[in-house]
Formats: C-alpha cells, sequence, structure tokens
C-alpha cells in the first residue's frame, strides 16, 4: 500500500466511523510497532511514525541511555518465596552511557539514541499483521465516540425505532447505536410493530467492554414527566413546575403541579384547549388514566388533591413527625380514593411522601363505639 492509497483508506475509516482521524493515525502507529517487532524479530524499542500530510510510515528502533544494565530485582514475601521483577528495559533496548556519548556527544541517562530500520517491504506485511490490532482500536475509539453522544441522555426521552425483537427485549435503533427495552419495561397490554417509531425514556447509560449500554423503558414514571414537558410549554418556560411525579404503569400515574405565575391554572395548562394536551399523553400512555394534581405547601390541601378523583375529602395529620394522616371520606367517595386494589391511596402516599389511612365517618364511629 502506497502513501497516497494509505490516506485514502484512513480518510474512508475516518469518515465511515465517525472518529477523530488522530485516533486511527495513534492505533495504527501502535499496531505497526508491534507487527515491525513480530515480523523482524526485533527486540529493541520500536517507534512508528507516520506522516500526518504525506502517509509516509517510517519505523525508528532506538535505545535508551542508562549508566548501568538493569537486571531486574527480586522480592522475598515473609514466607521466604522469591519473586523475580524483570527489568523495566530489556537489555538489547539499552545502551551505556559511556557508548552512547562516542555516538552522541553530550547524551545524559534517560535520553535515547535511535536509527530508522524501515524495511523496503514493510508495508505489504506490516499492513496484514497489524490489520487485526487497528479494527479492535477502531471499534474501541467508536464505541467512545458513540458514548460521548450518549452519555448525557440519561433521564431523558428519544425516539427511536424498534429494529428487532427476543425472548425478553425489543432493540430501539436510536441512531449510532441500539438501546434494549425490556418487554418488562412496556406500558402492560401495549402492542407495538417492528419497524414503527417509538417514544423510550433511557433508564440507563453505562460503558461497557462491548461498546454503550443503553437501557430503555416506556414504564419509568420519568416517561410520563418527559411527555408532559415535551406537550406543556409552560413546563418548559419554568410558568408551571412539575412537584412530583408517581406512577402505576398502565393503571394510574398523578401527577402534582403548581403555577409560579398567579394568572396561569396550572391544571388547565396541562390539560389545554377542549384537552388537546393531556388528551395526545394519554394516547401516548394507552389508556393510562393520569391525575393531574395541584400542589400545595399544606400538607392537609395536597393530600385531599392527591386523592383524587376522590372528593369531599377531610384530611387530619395525625403524627406530623412520622408523617401520617387520615383521611376522612363518605360511603360513596370511598373506593376511588382506595382505587383499584389500592392503587389510588397508595399513589397519594407516595406523591404526598405521608402514611394515608382511609376511613369513613361510619366507620370512625364504630370504631368508637367498640372502644366505649
Amino acid at each position: 500500500m502506497n502513501s497516497k492509497e494509505f490516506l485514502k483508506a484512513l480518510d474512508h475509516i475516518v469518515e465511515e466511523k465517525n472518529i477523530s482521524r488522530d485516533v486511527v493515525l495513534d492505533a495504527m502507529e501502535l499496531a505497526l510497532a508491534t507487527a515491525y517487532k513480530k515480523n523482524f524479530d526485533s527486540k529493541t524499542n520500536v517507534r512508528v511514525d507516520i506522516n500526518r500530510e504525506t502517509g509516509e510510515i517510517k519505523v525508528y528502533s532506538y535505545l535508551v541511555v542508562v549508566d548501568d544494565y538493569d537486571d531486574g530485582t527480586e522480592e522475598v514475601d515473609e514466607e521466604g518465596n522469591v519473586t523475580r521483577i524483570p527489568p523495566a528495559i530489556n537489555e538489547d533496548a539499552q545502551i551505556l552511557l559511556e557508548d552512547a556519548q562516542e555516538i552522541v556527544p553530550g547524551i545524559t541517562v534517560g535520553e535515547t539514541i535511535e536509527r530508522e530500520v524501515t524495511p523496503k517491504d514493510f508495508g505489504r506485511v506490516a499492513t496484514s499483521t497489524a490489520k487485526q490490532v487497528i479494527n479492535q482500536k477502531i471499534r474501541e475509539a467508536e464505541r467512545n465516540s458513540i458514548m460521548e453522544e450518549f452519555q448525557d441522555k440519561e433521564g431523558e426521552m428519544m425516539v427511536g425505532m424498534l429494529a428487532m425483537e427476543d425472548a425478553k427485549n425489543y432493540y430501539v435503533d436510536l441512531g449510532r447505536t441500539r438501546g434494549i427495552l425490556p418487554k418488562s419495561e412496556m406500558i402492560p397490554d401495549e402492542e407495538v410493530k417492528m419497524g414503527s417509531s417509538v417514544k423510550v425514556y433511557i433508564s440507563k447509560v453505562e460503558a461497557t467492554t462491548k461498546g454503550p449500554l443503553i437501557l430503555c423503558s416506556r414504564k419509568h414514571y420519568g416517561f410520563v414527566r418527559r411527555l408532559f414537558e415535551t406537550e406543556i410549554p409552560e413546563l418548559v418556560d419554568g410558568s408551571v413546575m412539575l412537584y412530583a411525579v408517581v406512577r402505576e404503569a398502565g393503571i394510574r400515574s398523578k401527577v402534582a403541579v403548581y403555577s409560579t405565575n398567579e394568572k396561569i391554572d396550572p391544571i388547565g395548562a396541562c390539560i389545554g384547549e377542549r384537552g388537546s394536551r393531556i388528551a395526545n399523553i394519554l394516547k401516548e400512555l394507552n389508556g393510562e388514566r393520569v391525575d393531574l394534581v395541584l400542589y400545595s405547601e399544606n400538607p392537609e390541601e395536597f393530600i385531599k388533591n392527591a386523592l383524587s378523583p376522590a372528593k369531599d375529602v377531610i384530611v387530619n395529620i395525625t403524627d406530623p413527625v412520622k408523617k401520617e394522616a387520615l383521611a376522612i371520606v363518605n360511603d360513596e367517595n370511598l373506593s376511588l380514593a382506595i382505587g383499584k386494589k389500592g392503587s389510588n391511596v397508595k399513589l397519594a402516599s407516595r406523591l404526598t411522601k405521608y402514611k394515608i389511612e382511609v376511613k369513613t365517618l361510619t366507620q370512625i364511629n364504630e370504631e368508637g363505639n367498640k372502644t366505649e
């Protein structure tokens, strides 16, 4: 391979893999040094230099100047076992100071003497030998480049294409890489088709030896949060604030909001004109119910709001230290306050961070009669 062909191939790799030209050249130099030592049985130190402008490859053998040859050391442990520690530089790659000064007057210990040793057929032999190492370095650089692109995407929502699936996972094409969307992280009972676009919440981004691991979810509460931020402009400009989101995927989510502008109704802003904004969110959630809750600094008021859709709720804080509260409802609202399998009161407790007990006046009176 001549210099022009080498540069042409290099530029193709850089463009195709979208990685730094210098990263590829550094990998080439390391690989070619390894190839030279293997093919030409070199025991000295070797440095390969690739001209960044012309593509010309030169190999240099160099000796490190020492005041005495390093024969290595021995270490003895508490049991008397001897461990041989080899020299940092082998003797074939060293030159004594007095000999070095005959070649280069004034040279000192630690400096090097080098000479060009580029073989005539090095391009053919070394390129084939170094191919595997070069590809490995390029894969590493590509993985690092993808990791840099996605490392700040954790906690964000992205749109990808469903590329394939296996027994446990869907694989989402996110551009330069694929995310893993476990089927256990799908909204219950939702159906998807291969090749269709899908919104996913990036729950985890981690570097691994095989490349970035990108875990996706549609079940995470953060998915609901990002949907709201996408649909509600007031959440972006700060006039409406999202206090908290709790979720039981496929059943119900509760979203607590408040306004920093007294002229803006935070609940109305989330619903939108004729319900257009909330409709888009509900469509993406496969029919999951969403309760919009007005946040209040008053815990009693907040708990009352959080127990929606139950109405006429009376809340008493029974233990402010342990954060325990009693919610009193009439018989008609008892099932609404508790929810299916207790889902409503559980979500309200998570949203307000209070342990909420729901009772009717009838239950309270009966309990009072029993204690008399």
